[in-house]
């Protein structure tokens, strides 16, 4: 880093977004050394949904140094249950997993975790702001140009490097029109926190969380550090057109009603905060990085958030970037190199939990899921997967694939009903529902 050629810039490198994405490669890339600037357009704490952390998730913690800070506001996760059509379940503990990945994680109130992770940065050397927009960014020979807003006023700064961290705002990927939707999931999700909410039998202590299926979609109940129980329902298009013009509530209890094993769970439950809507519809970019620039997190990328997989893919994939851009810094011509490593490791990673999440509610997945055997460790596998190991661990790669294999075998034998699953899906994925971010 030659002084005389970082005068001419603002910082050396740009993050754009607050959360875990943005907040984690901003805190490696400052203790390397490089001056960083991190924009959030809001102001901390402020809600966010994905509270339920995966135990890959705790290796980067404790590389940040901030995992002490997450042990103080989580809960104690130890792993998922997946409940049966007649209301039993299956606990997935993750002490059963293969390698070396954690056998535990914690449950999170998001705007407190992301609060802790962007003052966390900013006590790193990080030059933190909030209420800053980035509006657009421009890139020419020597660096970036990025118009922002703060307080009601325009300005500019100039960059040698871009990290989109956006999330769902996909900044780079809608300026520079390379969002792609997925025609294969499409749904939109409604939650709430509840006071309550009853555990099952077997996690008298909450620190299990559930993944209930039904007809529409599927459910989850997470255990909250404060007490309550963060209660959402992703459902598919056709369900939610059956709103007509229910409120949010009422909907929101109605589909509740027919979600195996949620009664009993809801029926001392009180809501103390409105139901919410988002628009859940997966999507990915079709880049994943260019000169001077880089996508983490769901800036690139947004999958189903039924294996928890959100925060830990974004935390992950900003680590990851974390050593394209300060090797492309530092050696401009090593830049392209860099990104083809970096988007291939991603894409495969990905892939393995979207071939999951894509089959999630198909009748032979919910019957592997609902009697797992341990055959060749293939159980163990799977629980390595909701864990988060789905990227280097050989071993567990190699359960996956024999899983794929038993599910294949599994599908022909039930071919009638793989057809009409793969008929519905097709159908609901014709359906396109118009769902706002309003509460009740």
């Amino acid at each position: 880093m030659d002084g005389s050629e970082v005068r001419v810039f603002d910082c050396d490198v740009l993050v754009a977004g607050g959360g875990p994405g943005g907040s984690t490669i901003a805190t490696f890339l400052a203790r390397r050394g490089w001056r960083v600037i991190l924009l959030e357009k809001s102001r901390h704490p402020r809600f966010h949904i994905g509270e339920s952390l995966l135990p890959a998730n705790v290796p980067i913690f404790e590389e940040l140094g901030a995992l002490a800070k997450l042990r103080a506001l989580g809960r104690l996760k130890l792993g998922a249950d997946f409940p049966r059509d007649d209301g039993s379940y299956y606990t997935f503990k993750f002490d059963r997993a293969l390698g070396d990945t954690p056998h535990y994680s914690f449950q999170v109130k998001r705007e407190d975790m992301d609060r802790m992770l962007f003052e966390h940065a900013r006590g790193q050397g990080v030059d933190a702001r909030e209420q800053t927009m980035v509006e657009r960014v421009a890139f020419d020979a020597d660096g970036i140009t990025a118009w922002i807003a703060a307080n009601g006023q325009a300005s500019r700064l100039r960059a040698r490097y871009f990290v989109d961290a956006t999330g769902r705002d996909t900044l780079l990927g809608r300026q520079l029109q390379l969002v792609e939707r997925s025609v294969q999931h499409q749904s939109a999700a409604m939650f709430a926190h509840y006071a309550g909410v009853a555990f099952n039998p077997d996690d008298p202590g909450g620190n299990i969380i559930s993944i209930n299926r039904f007809a529409h979609g599927w459910a989850w109940f997470i255990p909250l550090p404060d007490g309550t129980t963060s209660v959402g329902c992703v459902c598919k298009p056709g369900w939610l057109k059956a709103r007509q013009g229910a409120n949010h509530a009422d909907f929101m209890a109605r589909t509740l009603a027919i979600v195996p094993g949620a009664t009993h769970r809801m029926a001392n439950a009180t809501r103390v905060m409105p139901v919410r809507f988002t628009g859940n519809y997966s999507y990915a970019c079709k880049r994943m990085a260019g000169p001077r620039w880089i996508l983490v997190g769901d800036a690139w990328a947004f999958l189903d958030p039924v294996f928890s997989s959100g925060v830990f893919l974004a935390m992950y994939s900003a680590r990851r970037a974390l050593d394209v851009v300060d090797g492309a810094l530092r050696d401009p011509r090593s830049e392209a190199a860099l990104q083809k490593n970096y988007a291939r490791h991603l894409r495969h990673g990905y892939q393995r939990f979207a071939w999951f999440i894509r089959r999630f509610n198909s009748p032979v997945m919910k019957a592997l899921f609902a009697d797992p055997r341990n055959v060749m460790q293939v159980e163990q596998g799977v629980i390595s997967m909701l864990a988060g190991d789905v990227f280097d661990n050989r071993l567990v790669l190699s359960k996956l694939r024999i899983f794929k294999t038993i599910y294949a075998l599994s599908s022909l034998a039930n071919l009638r009903r793989w057809a009409a699953d793969r008929i519905d899906r097709r159908r609901q994925n014709r359906t396109h529902v118009a769902v706002d971010a309003t509460t009740e």
